[in-house]
């Protein structure tokens, strides 16, 4: 009523200009990362977060809608609501490097990552990742895989690396814990960050999940477009000296028995010897 439009006006328009904003953008603001992009990224995260060989934090987040006709519990999530689930990849800036948009809520992370295009190209190795390079100040150790960074939802593999499981571990293991927790903070944060901007992610969505999925699509490639074009500082970044940055209690992670436990257990060898920084035996 506010524009005198009609609501099958609208039906039509909202999909024609997201779809639009997507196709417009996406190939300057969220482009596919290439080997040297990842470089980039790595090295933003250990100056920023102080935590090497990582091109990026991994999560999903739940888009509520209302509930689909004819779809039965596909849609229906462990909180109680309809959605769906969009994967996303954040470098150390918040911005988004890769998503994956649709998966059904009753999905968990975890089985989201094997459906979608980037975890298949995660389980082949045809990421364009960096080759493997020694830690900082760690050639001993001997060359390590770049990896993102990811929550006990996930698996842990050769090129993603999640918290160590269990409440009562030894010292390094909660450190390296800490150091991957602080690390992965920055996905949570630009979900954050998303959400404040887009009033949609505020609501039940009365969509079709087709049309849910470009208005997410286009709110990604149009976040990140803001944070690449404003000139304002970003928000966070590694701190010095004995100041200490506190986060929220890491809680209670599962059980995991994957063969890359050997690459886990050198980055936290490392973060306890050689990459130690002064706040982390405080926290």
């Amino acid at each position: 009523n506010s524009f005198r439009v009609g609501i099958s006006t609208v039906s039509v328009i909202v999909p024609a200009v997201v779809s639009a904003i997507w196709d417009c953008l996406v190939e300057d603001f969220m482009a596919v990362p290439t080997t040297e992009t990842c470089r980039s990224i790595a090295e933003q995260f250990e100056e920023r977060w102080n935590f090497p060989l990582c091109c990026g934090a991994l999560d999903g987040k739940h888009v509520v809608l209302k509930a689909p006709p004819n779809s039965g519990s596909q849609f229906f999530n462990y909180k109680g609501t309809f959605s769906i689930v969009f994967l996303a990849v954040v470098d150390a800036n918040y911005r988004f490097r890769v998503i994956d948009v649709g998966g059904f809520g009753r999905t968990g992370d975890g089985g989201i990552l094997a459906n979608s295009a980037f975890g298949r190209a995660l389980r082949a190795g045809t990421l364009h990742l960096p080759v493997d390079q020694p830690l900082p100040a760690a050639e001993h150790r001997g060359p390590q895989p770049h990896c993102f960074v990811a929550d006990e939802a996930f698996p842990l593999r050769r090129n993603l690396m999640r918290p160590f499981p269990g409440r009562i571990l030894p010292r390094d293991k909660r450190i390296f814990n800490y150091r991957l927790f602080r690390a992965r903070l920055v996905v949570e944060n630009a979900f954050g960050i998303l959400a404040a901007q887009w009033r949609m992610y505020h609501r039940v969505l009365e969509v079709q999940p087709e049309v849910a999925e470009k208005c997410v699509k286009a709110t990604c490639v149009l976040h990140n477009f803001l944070r690449m074009t404003a000139q304002t500082p970003g928000v966070g970044g590694s701190v010095t000296g004995s100041e200490v940055e506190p986060l929220p209690g890491l809680g209670r992670v599962g059980a995991n028995n994957s063969a890359r436990e050997a690459i886990r257990v050198t980055f936290s060898a490392f973060f306890s010897t050689e990459g130690v920084v002064p706040w982390q035996h405080n926290v």
